[in-house]
């Protein structure tokens, strides 16, 4: 199958940022531990009121980037909205997670079905070094500007308090398998042995008079505390991932599958599931930015 990659047509007002996460992997290891990681946080938070929905999953090749994997999906949020919008809006609300996986690069879109107008597009690119290539996403920007940079340490940035009892403290943390860890919040990332980076582009759009600025910059508060959560759980979850073949993860992932299934009243595509997962670290979590901008904040909208 013959799918090119997409290009986004966007507004001048739509705000961009670079977000950069390195991380203490190679990129080949990096490629098992989110792949183990989407697929074990999209289980324990699925159930029967929100869950992940296989739409689309099936082989691609690109002129430029090669094969790959092209995966469709509904993430079904509405029971993660604050209750008020949830008397507002209709039951199958839900949104839809485009991803187009050439690791190690690759696009991810996301849209909501309650707010058409409302979207994100992340382009990532994986490489062995610990952020300081200035131009690995070059290829990717708009008119060649360069965006705003947002480097995320996951031994020291602060976590946001909803998602604390999530995290392990990873300048405490140290992985009994491979002894990596704990990290040294000042010269981690000058230190650590082997460190790759994942560099993401996200756009963020909601294009409405009078409040696309305020809830751009609230998608991208979203989107970073979820890419922090998610490469902080990345790391202090080594000791599972480890060591697993792609064999052995795509079982994991198919009894993955099946649970989440069951519990949402779907019957999942488990058949080559594991790269399409592999679109982008947060995988499906991203979703949870459109989700809330919705919604509003938690403490806004409860």
């Amino acid at each position: 199958c013959v799918r090119r990659v997409p290009v986004l047509c966007t507004s001048a007002a739509m705000l961009p940022k670079e977000y950069r996460i390195p991380m203490p992997f190679t990129v080949d290891e990096y490629r098992v531990g989110q792949l183990y990681m989407i697929s074990k946080h999209s289980n324990q938070n699925t159930n029967n009121q929100e869950g992940i929905e296989v739409i689309t999953n099936e082989p691609i090749d690109d002129p430029e980037h090669g094969r790959g994997q092209f995966t469709e999906k509904r993430i079904h949020a509405g029971g993660s909205l604050p209750s008020w919008i949830r008397a507002l809006i209709p039951r199958i609300f839900y949104v839809t997670e485009k991803a187009w996986n050439y690791y190690p690069y690759t696009i991810t879109s996301y849209s909501c079905s309650f707010l058409p107008r409302l979207s994100i597009r992340i382009v990532t690119r994986y490489e062995n070094n610990a952020g300081d290539n200035d131009d690995a996403l070059k290829p990717d920007r708009k008119d060649g500007a360069a965006a705003e940079v947002d480097l995320i340490d996951i031994a020291k940035d602060p976590v946001p308090e909803k998602h604390k009892h999530d995290c392990a403290d990873l300048t405490k943390f140290q992985s009994k398998k491979t002894g990596r860890g704990p990290l040294n919040p000042d010269d981690w990332m000058k230190t650590t042995k082997p460190i790759m980076c994942s560099y993401k582009q996200v756009e963020a759009s909601f294009e409405v008079w009078g409040l696309q600025t305020k809830v751009e910059k609230y998608m991208h508060k979203v989107v970073r505390d979820v890419l922090l959560v998610g490469h902080i759980q990345a790391f202090a979850w080594i000791d599972e991932w480890h060591g697993m073949t792609m064999e052995d993860l795509r079982e994991y992932e198919r009894k993955q599958i099946e649970e989440m299934s069951k519990r949402i009243g779907k019957s999942g595509e488990g058949e080559g599931e594991g790269e399409a997962a592999a679109a982008d670290a947060e995988g499906s979590l991203a979703a949870a930015a459109a989700a809330d901008a919705a919604g509003g904040s938690d403490e806004d909208n409860e």
